[in-house]
């Protein structure tokens, strides 16, 4: 008889009374459903892989995508062997243990990823919807292990058991992301890779990549090759409008083999990546590499300083020309579902100054330029859209009109742009507050440099991607939410992770799982969790503030803003209204 109580052993009466009780009640995000049963499993022998189609999906199942089942089993069987756990390669040699992954969707199921894991002292089936669901469910079973299961070392013998349970799952929001920011400090294709590694150790399924801004454009076109000669670096760099200039050369850019891996990568792991080009505002580097798509008369430089912004390049009929070149370039070697075109902090001043741009405004019958950006972003929308693939933009596009009707809107300046997006528009809750990790953790002076202000975990925990007062229909618009590692002030994949980690779990649980209504619970199994992350190398920030090592100290790194997050939040709803 399964029980959802998780009764204590009698070796849990050591334990702290705010620790959990069993691999069961450590999981993080928290499932629907999760008991530990009478009995182990033994997984000395090793485990031997076998996915097939769920039978009673069977007339559902043929309509599964081309190569899912190969797809699942390739995925099993890298996950097992990461675990250490691949028949053959323990020292037992008895028969091996059976792992029984079944794909497919039932007539009667909701649409969505939906996955089930039973642990019989006979072996382990997993039961997933699909693909994705496949990822999510190996993250759970590698939860259920010790945490000394996720080093590189793989279990000591002593630990190669499990106890039996099952765990029935599915998560409350569509979209669970993490966007990380490569331009302002650039990451090496490993670090996004280890990125991804993490976003699904988390059950997030969605990677945003910024891939191109004013300090940088990461991607080494074949058909622009200037855009990577001279946009993908900057001779020196400026921390902040009083920093001084470093004058160290800084860049990098990812072939398109690379983006190609990396959206790959993604996909084995139930992670899809979303690529960012963002235009027409924050395109200095695109300028820099193409003049002739920037104001004429200007000399156009890679922006240096980090939080730089109000570029724009024109918004006319040969531009869009050019960018719809890149995105199919793009579009080809990644074969994503979404790109994200941005649409943000767009300098339109001198539009109406310049003459080629006056002349097709008059020609679409258009009074402001802000009616040329929109102009823009529906054209690459619609350019996107004719490859099925699906456009996204940050609030400012919706502001403007830029946006056709199934444009995804990221809402990132405060409750009354979500507010407003989601009357008529699909949202991915993205607000500054609290979602903008690259933000101080606490208002201790000893954190390192960063944004001002703090965004603590307590503000993560507490986040409503869609806020009680919604109607609901604008509920109904919330795909969900992301967190957003903005790069001005994370120079290394050490910083991400501080920045990123633990606040990332209490978003994990928050869009996995729904509000967290029990404090205490998720903070015991936050704890536990950390021990998960110590043993795949992650520097977190500790719960009870920064390592010595990891301190802003006296020199560049220290903290200088007296900024409050009041302060900035009150900003951000001020310029909501403001294309």
């Amino acid at each position: 008889m399964l029980s959802y109580t998780n009764p204590r052993s009698a070796t849990d009466e050591g334990l702290a009374d705010d620790m959990p009780r069993g691999p069961y009640d450590t999981l993080l995000p928290r499932p629907k459903r999760a008991g530990q049963r009478p009995g182990r499993l033994d997984l000395r022998p090793g485990v031997a892989v076998r996915v097939g189609l769920r039978t009673e999906a069977a007339p559902v199942g043929a309509h599964l995508p081309d190569g899912t089942l190969a797809a699942a089993e390739q995925s099993v069987l890298r996950a097992v062997a990461r675990l250490g756990l691949l028949a053959g390669n323990l020292r037992d040699d008895g028969p091996p243990v059976p792992l029984e992954v079944r794909v497919g969707r039932t007539a009667t199921e909701p649409e969505g990823p939906a996955h089930t894991i039973d642990v019989a002292p006979e072996g382990v089936t997993i039961e997933a919807t699909d693909l994705e669901s496949v990822s999510h469910a190996l993250t759970t079973l590698a939860q259920l292990l010790p945490p000394s299961a996720l080093r590189g070392s793989g279990l000591p013998d002593t630990a190669l058991d499990l106890p039996c349970g099952r765990v029935e799952d599915s998560p409350r929001y569509p979209w669970r992301g993490g966007m990380l920011d490569v331009v302002r400090h650039f990451a090496p294709k490993r670090t996004v890779l280890r990125y991804i590694d993490l976003l699904a150790a988390h059950r997030f399924n969605r990677m945003h990549l910024h891939l191109t801004d004013d300090q940088g454009w990461r991607i080494a076109s074949e058909r622009f090759p200037r855009l990577a000669e001279v946009g993908s670096w900057r001779p020196s760099t400026r921390l902040g409008p009083d920093g001084e200039h470093d004058r160290t050369p800084h860049g990098g850019r990812y072939s398109l083999a690379d983006l190609r891996e990396i959206a790959r990568y993604g996909r084995e792991r139930g992670v899809v990546v979303v690529p960012e080009i963002d235009v027409p505002g924050h395109t200095s580097a695109l300028r820099a590499a193409y003049p002739e798509l920037g104001r004429p008369g200007v000399d156009h430089t890679v922006q240096d300083t980090v939080w730089a912004g109000g570029s724009s390049v024109s918004p006319t009929r040969p531009v869009v020309t050019f960018l719809t070149e890149v995105l199919d370039e793009l579009c080809d070697a990644m074969d994503v579902p979404y790109v994200h075109l941005g649409g943000d902090e767009c300098d339109m001043s001198w539009w109406s100054e310049d003459p080629e741009i006056s002349r097709e405004m008059a020609e679409h019958g258009y009074t402001e330029p802000a009616q040329m950006h929109a102009h823009l972003l529906r054209a690459l929308a619609t350019h996107l859209s004719a490859r099925g693939v699906r456009a996204i933009v940050w609030d400012e596009g919706m502001v403007t009109g830029g946006v056709l009707d199934d444009t995804i809107v990221m809402a990132w300046r405060g409750e009354r742009a979500s507010s407003r997006a989601a009357e008529t528009h699909d949202v991915v809750r993205s607000p500054l507050f609290p979602t903008y990790f690259n933000f101080d953790q606490s208002d201790d002076p000893r954190e390192p440099r960063s944004e001002g202000g703090a965004i603590t975990l307590d503000d993560v925990a507490a986040f409503a991607p869609a806020p009680a007062g919604w109607t609901d229909a604008q509920r109904g618009h919330v795909l969900g939410g992301q967190f957003q590692v903005w790069s001005e002030w994370v120079p290394d994949e050490r910083r991400i992770d501080y920045l990123a980690f633990p606040r990332a779990c209490a978003l994990a649980e928050v869009l996995w799982s729904g509000a967290i209504d029990d404090r205490p619970d998720f903070d015991a199994r936050l704890r536990h969790h950390l021990a998960r992350l110590d043993a795949l190398g992650v520097e977190y920030r500790p719960l009870e503030g920064p390592h010595p090592w990891q301190q802003g100290g006296e020199g560049v790194w220290k903290r200088t803003s007296t900024d409050t997050i009041g302060a900035t939040r009150t900003w951000v709803e001020s310029v909501a209204d403001a294309p």
